[in-house]
């Protein structure tokens, strides 16, 4: 193993996955967080996520009970960082934030360690000064529901150090992962590149009052045979997630059309606490959304 001891930065809907499905491989690994409280939120989502692998992936008790001795927790960014080989940062996908974050990680992080962000949009090159080392820095991008959807793809930025690269390319794979290297920088790698502007033109046509999201849905579900559609995507996804990349778009380009999706997501989601799956509702309502009912496609 290239990397032993892994930090990972962020237990939101993708961090808690990575964690999990890192220590679930036999990596000893500290997820961090800003307090207590957040963590002990990410703890009870371990809960579901050994369900999942139960069911999805077969695990046994003593791998899931493994799982667990491998996790550890910390609210203090010095002492989670303070022995890792490798730090993957999965916190809010808006550039203030990481920059901050990375400020203050390249205070307190070993010298040995390398940094890898999750970032679903942004550039490492738009992040790599504020790691105070940029030759041990990239991407290293996941599909949510990890343990399914095991793709790992990897972008570095012009001042990446090629052996850092392939070590990470090495410990995706390690870890289960389908490694795909990016050999260029590209605002959502490959998986984002395609699918942010499939979801971009089913938020559209809601916004413009076109169709509702379940007909949006119902329609995209119908013709393609996908077993969901766009809004179920953005649910899973994280309607927090979806709001921060709409963000970032609407203060670029200043689109009126941009602008209203965040107010809408905001106060119609966000400020109700309705962000997708995590917590039980956004544009469906779970365990038992409708799009997974026998008359949805009727």
């Amino acid at each position: 193993m290239l990397f032993q001891k892994i930090t990972v930065a962020g237990s939101g809907v993708l961090g808690y996955q990575i964690a999990f499905h890192i220590a679930f491989k036999g990596f000893k690994v500290i997820v961090y967080d800003i307090n207590d409280d957040i963590l002990d939120k990410a703890k009870a989502k371990f809960q579901f996520l050994s369900e999942a692998y139960k069911r999805d992936l077969k695990a046994t008790d003593e791998q899931i009970k493994n799982t667990f001795s491998n996790l550890s927790y910390n609210s203090n960014l010095a002492e989670a960082i303070k022995d890792a080989d490798l730090l993957i940062e999965a916190i809010p996908e808006s550039i203030k934030i990481k920059v901050s974050f990375y400020n203050e990680l390249a205070k307190v992080a070993p010298d040995k360690t390398v940094f890898a962000t999750n970032s679903s949009t942004l550039l490492p090159s738009e992040l790599a000064e504020s790691t105070k080392r940029p030759h041990q820095f990239l991407a290293l991008h996941f599909a949510n529901e990890i343990w399914i959807h095991n793709t790992a793809e990897i972008m570095g930025h012009p001042g990446t150090d090629t052996k850092i690269f392939d070590k990470v390319v090495v410990f995706a794979k390690e870890i289960g992962m389908i490694a795909l290297p990016v050999h260029k920088e590209q605002r959502g790698y490959i998986l984002n590149s395609l699918l942010v502007p499939f979801l971009d033109a089913a938020t559209n046509l809601w916004i413009n009052g076109i169709a509702e999201p379940q007909i949006i849905d119902k329609t995209w579900m119908v013709a393609t045979g996908a077993p969901m559609g766009p809004f179920g995507i953005l649910d899973l996804v994280g309607i927090t997630t979806v709001y921060n990349i709409n963000k970032l778009a609407a203060d670029a380009t200043k689109d009126p059309i941009k602008i209203n999706i965040i107010n809408k997501l905001k106060s119609d989601f966000i400020d109700k606490n309705k962000l997708g799956q995590s917590t039980g509702e956004g544009f469906y309502t779970y365990p038992t959304p409708a799009y997974l009912k026998d008359d949805f496609l009727e």
